[in-house]
Formats: structure tokens, C-alpha cells, sequence
């Protein structure tokens, strides 16, 4: 057996030729490469929040370009939507135009009382069906001339009109809700020349013998 000699401690084996102190900078050593995982740590984690900034950009910029196609899409719709509404009513307004002699010549028949038996039912069933496509009939005796709608063929003077107004209705006007497809054909009479001056003084002269009246009229002396 070996003595164990009291008060004295084993010490670790150090290596031939090497002294107490070189176990120092193995220690330092250890701490250093402990700390080393913590900066990596951080430079990751600065990596990671400037890919995830790059993906929230990208993001928002497809974001972007998704709503602007939509919106191009919308507006190509709705473009397609009035292009085929337009169309659909220039071949009804063309259409409609190809009746309007047909429809003259029904207006003339029942005029003449000739629109009678089954020429009369199949003129009112022409008729319905142009009223619902829109077709809308106007130019009435008595109204007041309108060159955007009426076409004057005929002009004469009449004392008992104030303004240009249209006598008679040689051909009816027809439209399409707003859009006229033809005007009303119309003779015109515009007032008398000089019949406005006429009115205007026998006016005056009626007021001034009225004014008289209410007076007593003129002192006799």
C-alpha cells in the first residue's frame, strides 16, 4: 500500500517541460469560444429580419400589381359592357330605320280609313313591336318649332301665333329614348310681320282708355 503524506494534495499532471502557467490560456481560451455562439447568434438573426423586410416588400409590390390588374379588369369589363350595349342599340335604330316607310304608310292608310280587316291587325301588331324596341312616335300640330327635332318643309305667316310654331305634321319624327332616328317633317307659321306692333299699341291704347275711366275721363269746363 501506498502512505498518503497529510497536508499535501495531488496536483493535476502537468507535461514535461511546460509550467503551471501555461494552464491559463487554456481557460481564457474556453471563454472565448463560448462567447463566439452569441454573435453569431445576432448576426443570424440581423439576416433573418432583412429577408423577411425583402419579403414584405416583394409582397406589397405584388399586392400592388394585383389590384392594378383588377382594376384593369373592372374597367375592361365594364368597356365590353357599353361597347355591346352600344351596338345592340345602333342595330335596333337601324332596323327600326327600315320600318319607318312601312309605318308611314300604316299612318296614311288609317288616316284614308283603309286600315281595315287583317292589314289593320298585323299594322297594330308592327306597331307594338316597334313600341317595345323603344321606337317613340312625336311631332304634334300646335307645338312650338324646334330645329333640333323638327325639319321645316313649309313656312307661311299666321296673325294668331306668337311664335315660330309648327300647323301641321306632314311626316311624324321618331326616336329611341334620347336619340332622334328622324325628325318630324312640319309646316311652320311665324307670326304677321308688324301684327306684334299692331298688338302691342292697341294694348296701350286700351290701357290709356282705361286709365281715362277710372278718372271720370276729361273735365268739362
Amino acid at each position: 500500500m501506498k502512505e498518503e503524506t497529510p497536508g499535501f494534495e495531488e496536483k493535476p499532471d502537468v507535461p514535461s517541460g511546460a509550467t503551471p502557467d501555461d494552464a491559463e490560456p487554456k481557460a481564457a481560451s474556453s471563454s472565448e469560444e463560448g462567447a463566439a455562439p452569441a454573435g453569431d447568434a445576432n448576426t443570424e438573426n440581423a439576416g433573418l429580419v432583412a429577408q423577411l423586410d425583402q419579403v414584405r416588400t416583394a409582397l406589397g409590390e405584388r399586392t400592388a400589381d394585383l389590384q392594378r390588374l383588377q382594376a384593369e379588369y373592372q374597367n375592361y369589363r365594364r368597356r365590353v359592357e357599353r361597347d355591346r350595349i352600344a351596338v345592340k342599340e345602333i342595330a335596333i335604330a337601324n332596323l327600326l330605320t327600315e320600318l319607318l316607310p312601312t309605318l308611314d304608310d300604316i299612318g296614311r292608310a288609317r288616316e284614308h280609313g283603309e286600315l281595315v280587316g287583317g292589314f289593320k291587325s298585323v299594322a297594330e301588331s308592327l306597331e307594338t313591336v316597334a313600341a317595345k324596341m323603344g321606337l317613340q312616335q312625336f311631332g304634334k300640330e300646335g307645338e312650338p318649332f324646334d330645329p333640333t327635332i323638327h325639319e321645316a318643309l313649309m313656312h307661311s305667316y299666321a296673325p294668331d301665333v306668337t311664335e315660330t310654331t309648327c300647323v301641321a305634321i306632314l311626316q311624324p319624327g321618331y326616336r329611341i329614348g334620347e336619340r332622334t332616328i328622324r325628325p318630324a317633317r312640319v309646316a311652320v307659321a311665324e307670326p304677321q310681320p308688324g301684327a306684334q306692333t299692331a298688338k302691342a299699341e292697341g294694348a296701350e291704347e286700351n290701357t290709356a282708355a282705361g286709365d281715362d275711366k277710372e278718372s271720370g275721363g276729361p273735365d268739362e269746363g
